[in-house]
């Protein structure tokens, strides 16, 4: 990213109102534990993993992990329990009804961060602590990440990554057509560059997919009207969410969103990234998972393609996490951690992310490995104020986030903002704690 990222007071603060407790177990060395003493080839048997990875970039980082699963635990075999679409929509429905029905998978991917607060209050995922340590603890994975997994001293997931969901995707050659010459520095000077773009025969400016992708724009629109600080106070007991700040957010979104393309619940994200790829858009906002979509067409970093916060994001990095856990009553617990000794470990992390586009979770992944965008963004993850995500769970759990999804869908087709502010206000009102 052009940009920096991450200060560990800020975090803290993130961490606080996305109700995480008390630091994580730190191990000055790895660990024996069941987690490291696994029989050599791994425990034997079936392994589902379910996840929401069945498209572009994400089925290639879960195509990764499956090939060094089979190569490092060639006693187990991997069940692929992928359920299409994008931010786990349709996925987490099914879980859900899955998990309340006692027929859990032997891991599940979920964000880090408040939305496994569910599964913890519903006592469906058990402690990780042994399978963490015996990676390396916080001698590998940042103590900042960790808290953020941790809930009453015990950690119930495995980071594989960690994902920017604040970055502008753009066209250069649409730009340069629409004589669009410098980043632009807030979401005023954006919406008259696109008035350039529109008025250079583009239609549709911006690109953008169903309501997971709209919830992730606002939320970029958020940051930058409210600035990081109070963005994140929007998710103690007590925020305003109708404030001044929220309502030029708010605003500001309804305009954005008349340059955009028409778009359906069902249309995924990596549909809105080609329309930048084809020139149909000069400007889409995704998370960096984009970058693998660029690359697989053989887009150039920077001739093809460049990226850059959403404005007035300057020295925000919107975070979220992808993690994995382990249900109680996993049919194969010792399979399933297997798969989190892989996708925790060095080598893993490596394949995976390189394929996603995401970040290593750990610290000892060497950046030289990785292509210019994530060198950026690892160097941004060290220095940029953390914005926790609304629309991968980071900032809120899957109840209020269903809440804002359905807040923001209504007003998709209404653009009646007064109404919008008021379903975030009872949204507010109902999940805060």
């Amino acid at each position: 990213m052009r940009g920096k990222a991450l200060a560990a007071a800020a975090i803290a603060a993130a961490l606080s109102l996305v109700g995480c407790s008390t630091a994580a177990p730190s191990a000055s060395q790895p660990a024996t534990t069941a987690a490291s003493s696994a029989p050599a080839g791994g425990a034997g048997g079936e392994v589902g993993v379910f996840t929401w990875w069945a498209d572009g970039s994400e089925k290639l980082g879960l195509e990764a992990l499956q090939k060094l699963f089979k190569e490092q635990y060639p006693n187990d075999t991997f069940v692929n329990l992928a359920v299409a679409g994008g931010a786990g929509t349709n996925a987490k429905a099914k879980l859900s009804a899955d998990l309340q029905n006692g027929n859990p998978p032997d891991s599940f991917q979920g964000h880090a961060g408040a939305e496994l607060q569910d599964y913890i209050r519903a006592d469906q995922i058990e402690p990780v602590n042994d399978v963490i340590d015996a990676l390396g603890g916080s001698q590998v994975f940042p103590q900042t990440l960790l808290d953020l997994l941790t809930v009453q001293g015990n950690i119930y997931s495995v980071p594989s990554n960690i994902h920017r969901a604040n970055v502008v995707w753009a066209n250069p050659a649409v730009l340069k057509k629409a004589g669009v010459t410098a980043e632009p520095a807030d979401i005023d000077a954006w919406i008259a560059d696109m008035d350039k773009v529109k008025a250079s025969g583009v239609s549709t400016p911006l690109s953008i997919g169903g309501t997971w992708t709209q919830v992730q724009l606002f939320e970029t629109v958020l940051i930058s009207d409210l600035g990081v600080d109070e963005y994140n106070k929007l998710f103690a007991a007590g925020a305003n969410w109708e404030s001044d700040g929220v309502k030029k957010a708010v605003a500001h979104y309804t305009k954005l969103l008349s340059y955009a393309n028409t778009a359906s619940d069902g249309d995924d994200w990596p549909g809105a990234t080609d329309m930048v790829i084809e020139g149909k858009a000069a400007y889409n906002v995704m998370g960096d998972w984009a970058v693998a979509e660029f690359a697989s067409k053989n887009k150039k970093d920077t001739t093809d393609y460049i990226y850059f916060p959403v404005p007035g994001n300057k020295g925000v990095f919107d975070f979220l996490a992808d993690s994995f856990t382990l249900p109680k009553g996993a049919k194969n617990a010792a399979g399933a951690k297997d798969w989190l000794a892989l996708i925790g470990s060095a080598e893993g992390q490596q394949a995976f992310n390189l394929a996603k586009g995401s970040i290593p979770a750990r610290t000892d992944v060497a950046p030289t490995e990785f292509p210019p965008y994530q060198q950026s963004a690892m160097a941004a993850f060290k220095s940029d104020k953390i914005a926790a995500s609304i629309a991968h769970g980071a900032a809120v759990s899957l109840s209020w986030n269903s809440d804002i999804s359905s807040a923001i869908s209504k007003f998709y087709g209404s653009k009646d903002q007064a109404t919008l502010i008021a379903d975030l206000v009872a949204a507010a009102k109902k999940h805060a704690v």
